[in-house]
């Protein structure tokens, strides 16, 4: 196993988020490895945890990267941020990123969650992609 691509698919994902035409006249550049502190924008995106397993075999050293990019947005309803997931998911699956270090075999959703965040008018999207990654 190797966790040595992580840094670059996080790289390479956070730049295809970035240079995105369609979401970027969604959310501007809000686009975090994390939350800011401070004030946040009314709209962000942000990606979040990752869980790693291996994923070698006889021809290389290789993983799955399971990680979840999350909408935030305190407008009122969900429309506007699954606007927002929906050209997070056009982005990401099936994209051909290059990487600094392996290479990306494929990239897939795997599931949403969509819920209001406990005692506020905020709304979270939570989607779930997994990544399978060569180390060469």
């Amino acid at each position: 196993m190797s966790y040595g691509v992580s840094a670059a698919l996080q790289t390479a994902v956070f730049q295809a988020l970035s240079d995105d035409v369609t979401l970027g006249s969604l959310v501007g550049s809000a686009i975090y490895d994390a939350a800011p502190a401070g004030t946040v924008p009314s709209l962000y995106v942000s990606l979040g945890p990752e869980d790693v397993v291996d994923a070698s075999d006889k021809t290389g050293h290789g993983a799955r990267h399971e990680f979840v990019v999350s909408v935030v947005s305190d407008t009122a309803g969900f429309l506007t941020a699954k606007g927002v997931a929906a050209a997070i998911s056009d982005v990401l699956v099936d994209a051909d990123l290059t990487l600094s270090r392996g290479s990306l075999i494929g990239l897939y959703f795997v599931s949403a969650k969509a819920r209001r965040v406990q005692d506020s008018d905020v709304r979270r999207i939570d989607i779930r992609f997994m990544a399978r990654v060569e180390d060469i």
